[in-house]
């Protein structure tokens, strides 16, 4: 819970202050990375902070739905499925985020139906107002965790149906705490029409007006444009939204997200907020967003990277993958052009479309759907000696891979794809321990997304290993998701055949990371690097693929 500290007639206030970002007009203006970067110029006034996504959607949590539909699925360390959102905080801010820092329209009725079973509301008629709102205010203020500043992103769109629950929760935090405590920002869209040559500020209006009729009046708003907005257009948006004209920030497009929290700290944005949150803390240094700027702009060599993928909508569908790959690039200097190649479409008799990758990454998934086509490619890379990244359903299908064209096991799969496999080489674990200590039980009748690995987990690595000159580390931690493991029945007979089991799970008794020796760079990894990447320094794993597939292309 929130800390109090004690003031004047026995009276309290808070220490965490809030900031709620709303968004009108259109969806996808980028919220989350305008919460993200917001965040991270926070942080670099040595002030600590939190960031909680409300998502208005009636699922528990994203993690049964199509990444193509809505985008990945981001783990948390703590194991939570939760929007992938998350992952833009996590790579700007130095925090990590948690099943606390997500909650969705169904949580939230899923956890006051609960309550009511109890009979918690003493035989009240539970209403959206005041108990759907009292729950949201309270995830609000568990999910803040004590620190300085809790940005809260609202999902969707204001004038959404769906959203008015959150929306309502957030007026009735600012009544209550007051303007000391609560700074309302608002995201809109100020389109260009290039007929007239002319920036559109009416949508804003509209979009704030609806918002104010809710009862929420916007302190800061970040209008997002294709065109510069100059001084006059901010001065007639501030006038007919009641916002101070100072506190009409320009957020424009931009080739690269990372050059976000050094465009809203150039406008005062961070200024503004700690003058009216009252907020004692020292002046900005983005000296870190500064160097990675500078690292970016003086690269002058290009490499490909394919990735093997089987969902659409890939940016967002691999959405830390493709920011991952990003950063390393800029750590390692070079500029990585993604070339996606849908696995679906894959076979042996077109493969030379993999001719021109300088490295190769099957990254994860669910379901037999173009796994032949990814096992097609993984074997393509072996034989060819093209540098190798298999991540969690990559890792598997190398494994499949291997055991078919190396160890000649005809047909060997793994059990998700196919039950009677007469080679389970990857098959359902159905007891394990978890990071607790605790006995976990699967069975291939469990729901979805109930029975995964899921979260920060720890893996031993070999010394002699690909993956420990990566981390310089014999004790790893990375995050899961997943349910099918490597079948310890084949273990002995591939090592014996080349496959190098590079990491196991603490105990030893889980396969974590596998590699082939007499290769330039081959490594699959049960576990999801991307999700802890960071843009500042990149992740020791995706430095040291790049790092092969660049000298790949030099030679």
């Amino acid at each position: 819970m929130i800390k109090y500290i004690p003031v004047l007639n026995n009276t309290y206030k808070f220490v965490t202050k809030f900031i709620f970002i709303t968004g009108g007009v259109v969806s996808s203006l980028g919220k989350g990375i305008v919460a993200a970067s917001l965040g991270s110029i926070l942080e670099s006034r040595d002030l600590s902070v939190s960031v909680i996504k409300l998502d208005p959607y009636i699922n528990v949590d994203p993690g049964t739905m199509s990444p193509s539909q809505h985008g990945e699925v981001f783990v948390t360390h703590d194991g939570a499925e939760t929007d992938l959102d998350l992952g833009h905080y996590e790579r700007f801010v130095n925090y990590k985020t948690s099943q606390f820092s997500n909650y969705t329209t169904g949580q939230i009725y899923d956890c006051v139906l609960k309550k009511e079973r109890k009979g918690e509301y003493l035989g009240s008629t539970v209403q959206v107002i005041p108990h759907i709102t009292d729950q949201i205010k309270e995830n609000i203020i568990q999910g803040s965790f004590d620190k300085d500043v809790c940005i809260v992103e609202i999902g969707g769109t204001v004038g959404d149906i769906e959203s008015l629950p959150f929306i309502e929760a957030i007026r009735q935090i600012g009544v209550e705490y007051g303007k000391n405590i609560v700074t309302y920002i608002h995201l809109t869209l100020v389109p260009y029409i290039k007929a007239a040559n002319e920036i559109k500020t009416k949508p804003t209006q509209h979009s704030v007006k609806e918002l104010r009729s809710i009862g929420i009046q916007p302190d800061i708003l970040i209008c997002r444009s294709e065109k510069e907005i100059n001084s006059n257009d901010k001065k007639k948006i501030a006038l007919f939204t009641n916002v101070e004209a100072r506190a009409v920030i320009n957020s424009i497009d931009v080739d690269d997200i990372y050059e976000i929290p050094l465009i809203l700290h150039n406008q005062g944005l961070d200024d503004i907020i700690v003058e009216k949150l009252g907020l004692k803390c020292k002046q900005t240094s983005l000296q870190s967003w500064e160097n990675y700027k500078k690292k970016r702009n003086n690269i002058n060599k290009n490499i490909c990277i394919q990735i093997i993928a089987k969902y659409g909508n890939y940016t967002e569908s691999y959405k830390s993958l493709n920011e991952a790959v990003k950063h390393a690039g800029v750590h390692t200097g070079v500029n990585v052009e993604i070339q996606y190649v849908d696995a679906e479409k894959l076979n042996d008799n077109n493969l030379n479309i993999l001719d021109k990758a300088d490295g190769i990454i099957v990254p994860g998934g669910f379901g037999e759907r173009g796994i032949e086509g990814k096992i097609s490619a993984i074997k393509y890379s072996r034989e060819k000696n093209i540098p190798f990244l298999g991540i969690c359903l990559g890792m598997q299908a190398a494994v499949i891979e291997f055991s078919r064209n190396v160890c000649k096991l005809k047909g060997a799969n793994s059990t998700e794809f196919n039950k009677k496999t007469k080679f389970p080489v990857i098959a359902l674990i159905e007891e394990w321990l978890d990071k607790t200590g605790s006995v976990e039980h699967r069975d291939i009748n469990s729901d979805i997304g109930g029975t995964m690995r899921l979260g920060e987990q720890e893996c031993i690595v070999n010394s002699d290993s690909n993956i420990f000159k990566a981390y310089n580390a014999k004790s790893i931690f990375e995050r899961h998701r997943h349910r099918f493991e490597f079948n310890n029945e084949f273990r002995e007979l591939l090592e014996s055949s080349g496959l190098f089991v590079s990491g196991t799970s603490i105990d030893g008794t889980l396969v974590e990371v596998v590699e082939i020796k007499d290769h330039k760079w081959f490594l699959g990894c049960q576990f999801h690097p991307e999700f802890t990447s960071k843009p500042t320094i990149g992740h020791p794993l995706f430095n040291s693929f790049i790092s092969a597939a660049k000298r790949n292309n030099e030679e």
